[in-house]
């Protein structure tokens, strides 16, 4: 044993003295201490010859040394990078790549200033499913099966099964909470939904709604304007106009389209208003009665409005984006003129 030991005390020292100044070095170094042909292993080949009384003293010798040849490995290893011409590596002293701000996209900005701005008048944040059932996307809305107004959108039907579809409006979100929720309900439902329609700079099979619900005793028309013009002095300024003109939807009764003056020409006329001076961005009502017993609500006891309106729209009046294909290309050159938007 005393032999081996003096063996020992020479591998360290060579271990010492064993100057480590590329890969390769590194590499021999392994191999010769830590290969497995190597002196670490070679000398616990060596343990069966040690007399039993003197294996745990010995054992603790190798062990010492195995972690002695390990440390220099380990230490050494980071060292070499890149200093080897043959093996690439890392230089610690090149400046670090600069990171490319991101931004969020401008629906997302639109879309968040609409909710907090109803957010303020008490409305709580509801969402729903994206593949939605005919129950709820149609039927409960007042829109039973070969109603005529089914036909004002083109739906897109999961060919398995027709009875799910791609939600065509966030109303959906409104019949799962009137369903399930005690009243009062205030709720906004921002989200996607889906029309079979040509893809142009008008139009895409898929865009962007934000959606307004309230039901309790006493709701009145009344309510539901002075709700709609503060969103609209919030949004577009003190000093926008407002107009309702009578309309259709099956799930409101009486409904109306709510209009405001211009953004661009302030009303004078202009190719966007297309010379009326006026500017549509929502549909609104009160809740149709039948829709509310469609959903186990007793409508002699309760009434309510409801609103709708396409974020794309809103977004087109702030940002002058004449476009629609532009906000589902992923352009960075087009996203970055965001980047400095709150």
């Amino acid at each position: 044993m005393e032999q081996v030991l003096q063996q020992i005390d020479q591998y360290k020292k060579e271990i010492d003295q064993w100057v480590i100044g590329s890969a390769e070095d590194l590499e021999n170094y392994r191999i010769r201490f830590l290969g497995t042909k190597g002196i670490v292993k070679a000398l616990f080949g060596e343990m069966k010859n040690i007399p039993a009384g003197e294996k745990r003293s010995f054992g603790q010798v190798l062990n010492d040394f195995k972690q002695l040849a390990e440390a220099k490995y380990e230490d050494n290893k980071g060292l070499t990078d890149g200093k080897d011409k043959d093996t690439p590596g890392m230089d610690l002293t090149l400046p670090g790549d600069a990171f490319t701000l991101g931004t969020r996209h401008p629906l997302s900005l639109v879309r968040n200033r609409i909710v907090s701005i109803y957010q303020r008048l008490g409305f709580a944040v509801a969402e729903g499913p994206e593949i939605e059932d005919d129950w709820h996307n149609f039927t409960a809305l007042n829109m039973p099966e070969n109603h005529p107004a089914r036909d004002m959108q083109d739906t897109f039907y999961i060919q398995r099964n027709p009875d799910w579809v791609l939600r065509t409006h966030t109303s959906s979100v409104q019949a799962r909470v009137l369903e399930t929720s005690p009243l009062p309900v205030r709720i906004i439902c921002p989200g996607r939904v889906y029309r079979n329609e040509t893809v142009s700079a008008r139009a895409n099979c898929f865009f962007h709604q934000v959606e307004g619900l309230y039901v309790d005793k006493h709701v009145s028309f009344a309510d539901l304007k002075q709700t709609l013009y503060f969103f609209v002095k919030e949004m577009f300024g003190e000093h926008t106009r407002v107009r309702f003109r009578p309309s259709y939807f099956p799930f409101t009764e009486p409904s109306a389209e709510m209009d405001i003056s211009c953004t661009v020409c302030g009303g004078t006329g202009c190719s966007l208003c297309k010379h009326t001076g006026w500017v549509e961005i929502l549909g609104c009502g009160m809740v149709h009665p039948q829709l509310l017993e469609n959903l186990g609500i007793d409508s002699t006891q309760y009434t309510g409005f409801a609103f709708g309106m396409g974020v794309e729209r809103i977004a087109q009046l702030n940002y002058r984006v004449n476009d629609l294909r532009l906000y589902a290309q992923n352009d960075l050159r087009f996203l970055q003129q965001f980047t400095s938007s709150t």
